[in-house]
């Protein structure tokens, strides 16, 4: 399965439980795509949050953050690693 780093903006001042809330949110409904969310990060001064996720599609990706309520404004797909 493909992995995708997507980025959200505009997430200025947002607090640990407010970043864990918003992927657990992710996970609840994750299989309904067929992805997989590993993890969240953010930076509250940037307002910057990052998540990596193995996924079919970044559509996928892009429909589990739209139900969820926080669409993605870039994914980007990873496809090396090591």
């Amino acid at each position: 399965m493909a992995q995708f780093m997507d980025v959200h903006h505009g997430m200025r001042g947002i607090t640990e439980d407010q970043l864990r809330e918003a992927h657990e949110a992710d996970l609840a409904i994750q299989q309904e795509e067929g992805v997989h969310f590993r993890q969240a990060w953010a930076d509250p001064e940037s307002g910057t949050v990052y998540c990596l996720s193995e996924a079919p599609s970044s559509d996928a990706v892009q429909r589990i953050h739209e139900r969820t309520g926080h669409k993605a404004d870039e994914i980007h797909a990873v496809p090396l690693r090591v």
